[in-house]
């Protein structure tokens, strides 16, 4: 069964990095280097050069990319406490999607692709992006979908397509780029993202604005990969992706349960100080409930991703408990931020505290990397007999 026993060096980055978040990290939230599309690469690599001088860079990576080497189990407690401020992971550069482009390489590049993309990654000098989503029906939250198609051309292949929703793509140094190359297979690629051919169409406005760079339209035309730009295997993009995606998912659970119990220390907070009918709002049953309630759905949602993170570290892949822990932690999440906007009345409506863009970012977690639905139907067909 889960050990939930600290382990020293994890106890230790856990009061590090509270303490980074609350002393060097929270002030830059009213830093004027952040619009609605994300903070700027300026703040990012001023904020990346403090967790570096605090040694608290990159913790998840192994020791010779300069991380700690911590486990999936570790790293939950870790990336918790760095969700506490929305900047934290940028911050401590363990923010999607580098966080799991990094994980991806490490796992399946070449020492060369490593040397030319993952070191200049791994040090925050660089950020990537994962280039999968497409529009108009592509792929998305069913790859099997993937439109965009690399046709072999002399040494390489010549890529056409569309992206959509690409995270942090302006600004990017390369992404990662999967296009199909068979009827039944597709294949990543490392592309530099100034590469010709390859260009942004649009950056829409979105319900978030905690990652810098937006979520892109790109348009992809005539756009020539290399052999030496295949991230491992031809035709193996689909495994990979999983490689990818399912601890991906419960860093997002992680790094958001530390939002979310942001909004719920800020709602306690006023609940105990703010007055109405005679009493405080904590002393109505109405109030203290919802409050209440926020304590079981994060005690829940932080057991969950801790189990899936240990069947993680037992060797196991891990995507049925990533699903479970993906669909019950962002809907609980939502609803504790849901809860404490409406402890704080007025207040959590405007921008005076964090809780109003944790909410709005919090409900954008239950679309992405998988929607509710989509993780519901997976879970059910294992049920079929």
């Amino acid at each position: 069964m889960t050990d939930f026993t600290l382990t020293a060096r994890e106890a230790d980055l856990e009061t590090r990095t509270r303490a980074f978040i609350r002393e060097v990290v929270i002030p830059y939230e009213q830093d004027p280097r952040r619009d609605h599309h994300g903070p700027t690469d300026a703040l990012r690599l001023e904020l990346v050069g403090k967790a570096r001088a605090a040694g608290l860079l990159v913790p998840h990576l192994p020791l010779h990319l300069g991380g700690h080497g911590l486990t999936h189990r570790e790293q939950a407690t870790v990336f918790r406490a760095a969700g506490y401020s929305l900047l934290g992971p940028l911050a401590m550069h363990i923010a999607a999607p580098d966080e799991g482009n990094m994980h991806l390489l490490d796992k399946v590049a070449t020492p060369a692709q490593q040397a030319r993309f993952l070191r200049p990654l791994a040090s925050g000098q660089t950020r990537s992006a994962f280039l999968m989503t497409e529009p108009d029906g592509g792929a998305g939250a069913d790859p099997s979908m993937l439109a965009t198609l690399a046709v072999a051309e002399g040494d390489g292949w010549r890529v056409e397509g569309r992206k959509w929703l690409i995270t942090g793509a302006v600004g990017a140094d390369f992404g990662i780029l999967m296009a199909r190359t068979s009827e039944q297979g597709s294949t990543m690629f490392l592309v530099p993202m100034d590469s010709p051919g390859l260009s942004v169409e649009r950056i829409p406005s979105t319900m978030d604005g905690s990652m810098p760079g937006g979520h892109a339209t790109l348009r992809i035309a005539g756009l020539r990969v290399t052999a030496d730009q295949v991230l491992g295997e031809v035709d193996a993009g689909f495994r990979y992706a999983q490689v990818r995606l399912a601890p991906a998912r419960l860093t997002h659970c992680m790094r958001w349960w530390g939002a979310a119990q942001r909004c719920q220390h800020i709602a306690t907070d006023y609940a105990n100080r703010r007055l109405a009918f005679g009493k405080r709002l904590i002393d109505h049953e109405g109030v203290g409930f919802l409050l209440a309630d926020n304590e079981l759905d994060l005690l829940q949602a932080r057991l969950v991703t801790d189990h899936a993170a240990w069947v993680l570290d037992e060797g196991h892949k891990g995507s049925l408990e990533s699903s479970m822990a993906k669909v019950a932690v962002s809907e609980a999440l939502f609803r504790v931020a849901d809860r404490c906007v409406q402890v704080l009345g007025g207040l959590g409506i405007t921008d005076d505290t964090p809780v109003a863009q944790i909410f709005r970012e919090l409900r954008a977690f239950r679309i992405y990397d998988g929607p509710s639905e989509v993780h519901r139907w997976s879970i059910a067909r294992r049920l079929r007999t």
